[in-house]
């Protein structure tokens, strides 16, 4: 998200904060109704509380895009400019991306080989994301 946004406007940096919220909670919804679809009703009927225990069990997804808003949010006191707030706010959602996947591992009970090469892979693909940034501001 990050990686292909332009923010012009009179305020840039809470048009970008604003745009990831808004992106988490969407997919969030997403995730929300694509479970709900594929997943709970061909098995059971459907109740309120299957549904909040399914939107609380996808909030992390929402969640994510807090730390990136975040970064863009404290940008001006780090001197930033649009342009390194958005690096910012693109290094912060790719390290997120790797430690995430990396405690994923670990709660799951994998091997440390296993949670650092899990770890690795989703660095690796933050960092395709980072290389297209690069190649398509070229």
């Amino acid at each position: 998200m990050v990686a292909g946004a332009s923010t012009p406007g009179p305020y840039p940096r809470v048009q970008l904060v604003l745009l990831l919220l808004c992106t988490g909670v969407v997919f969030w919804a997403a995730h929300v109704y694509s479970a709900l679809v594929g997943e709970l009703l061909p098995r059971r009927p459907l109740t309120w509380s299957a549904v909040r225990r399914l939107c609380a069990h996808e909030w992390p997804i929402a969640q994510a895009a807090v730390a990136p808003a975040a970064a863009v949010g404290i940008s001006p006191l780090l001197g930033l400019g649009l342009a390194g707030t958005a690096w910012l706010a693109l290094g912060v959602a790719v390290a997120q991306q790797a430690v995430w996947a990396g405690a994923g591992g670990i709660r799951a009970g994998a091997s440390r080989r296993v949670v650092v090469s899990v770890g690795a892979v989703n660095l690796a693909l933050g960092l395709v994301l980072v290389a297209a940034k690069v190649a398509i501001q070229h």
